[in-house]
Parts: structure tokens; sequence; C-alpha cells
């Protein structure tokens, strides 16, 4: 008699759709198509000394940037892109962009799909509108598209991101060793993810401390999001 091994849960799947290269609109923030030409100057001064901090390029593949010649190569390989998928982060209200955030890692086939390349520049950093772009990022992907699966990988050494991981909703599963050379350096990946089953809950998270009610003076929260998850 043969033994029946164990298998995964069937699934009624189609593959669902890539993100299209659309705006994403919320109420203090909209993630828009990078115009490498229009946001350079406002992204250069956001993420660079007198204004921005260039610690914050510490764990990312590229920057700082030694002018913004430089990083103006950078926006327009961004704007190119297909996967990573980019978008810059403009605060509301104005114009001007204060950040950068993709999708990338892009399965349509698995409903598998991760977003990075996160950075906030000094305008954003700590604020509403900051926390919001990746509750849109989340709603394209699982109310919009019908992905399955949510990730944020960053370097294990890089703690804020981790935080930051874990305040958005992401469940920690893991590190994988010897994973990248990143700036010549080993890059151990902490692995985080929300699943579709677990999104519902974790949207009615972020509505609830986005609602305006929840709001303190300077558009400030009164409690932390951690507060709301499950």
């Amino acid at each position: 008699m043969t033994e029946e091994l164990p298998l995964g849960t069937e699934l009624d799947w189609t593959p669902v759709e890539r993100p299209a290269r659309a705006p994403l609109a919320g109420e203090h923030v909209v993630l828009r198509p990078v115009d490498a030409a229009g946001d350079l100057e406002a992204l250069y001064a956001a993420s660079h000394p007198p204004q921005g901090d260039p610690a914050m390029w510490t764990y990312l593949p590229y920057g700082p940037f030694q002018g913004p010649d430089a990083m103006r190569e950078y926006l327009a390989w961004a704007e190119r892109s297909e996967d990573p998928l980019f978008f810059a982060l403009v605060p509301l209200p104005g114009e001007r962009p204060a950040g950068l955030a993709s999708y990338l890692r892009i399965e349509p086939e698995f409903g598998v799909i991760e977003i990075g390349h996160i950075w906030f520049g000094a305008p954003l950093r700590r604020t509403t509108a900051a926390t919001e772009a990746i509750y849109l990022l989340g709603r394209r992907a699982f109310d919009e598209l019908g992905y399955r699966r949510l990730e944020w990988k960053c370097n294990a050494l890089n703690a804020a991101s981790r935080r930051a991981a874990e305040r958005f909703g992401f469940r920690f599963e893991g590190v994988f060793r010897n994973h990248m050379v990143v700036k010549g350096r080993n890059r151990d990946s902490a692995w985080y993810a929300i699943t579709a089953e677990e999104w519902p809950a974790v949207r009615r998270a972020y509505e609830a401390w986005l609602d305006p009610e929840d709001l303190g003076p300077g558009v400030r929260q009164k409690r932390s999001l951690r507060d709301f998850l499950p």
C-alpha cells in the first residue's frame, strides 16, 4: 500500500495581474510614478545634507550620492524600471516628493509581491503620510489585484527597518544567512510577510489608525498603530 504524503491546501487559483504604473492616492500622501527630471531637486534635498540624513542610505544598495547628477542617473533608472516598480511619495498638501517606495520580485503566477527600496526623506519621517503609503501599497496588492502574500525584506542588522516591518503589521519569518552582497559586505536578510488571510485584520488596524477621530493636534495619531494590530 502506497503511503499518502502530505500536500498543501488545494486552491482554486488564477494568476493575478502585475501592478500598473498608476498613482495610489490617500488622504495624506499620493504615490505616483517617478518623474526623474521633475523629482530630482526635491528628492535630493530630502535625502542629503543639509536637510537630509545620509545615514538613511546605509542599508540600501545605492547612495548617498555625490551630487544631483549622480542621483539623476538613479532616478532615471527608477523611472524606467518595471521590477522594481517605483513610486515617488508625495505628502499632502503640496507637490514635492519626499521619498520612494516600490513593488519588486513581482510574481503574479504565485500571487507573491514584495515592497522595498523604501526610503522616507526628512519631511516624511514619523508622519501619518509615511504609514498611509504602506497601507496604500498593501491595499492595492491585496484588495485590488488579489495577491496572496506581501513581503518585506531587510538587512538583518537594520534594526529600524525591522521595527518598521513589525509596526506595519508584517510577521517575522526568519533570517536568510549569506543572502546578498551589498556594497561589498555580506547581508543576512530578515524576512517578513502579510498573507491574504491576515490582511483583513491588518487593513482594519490601518483604517482605524487613519480615522480622523484618532488624530490629535498637528495630524498626529493619539495611539500607536501597534495598538490596533491583532
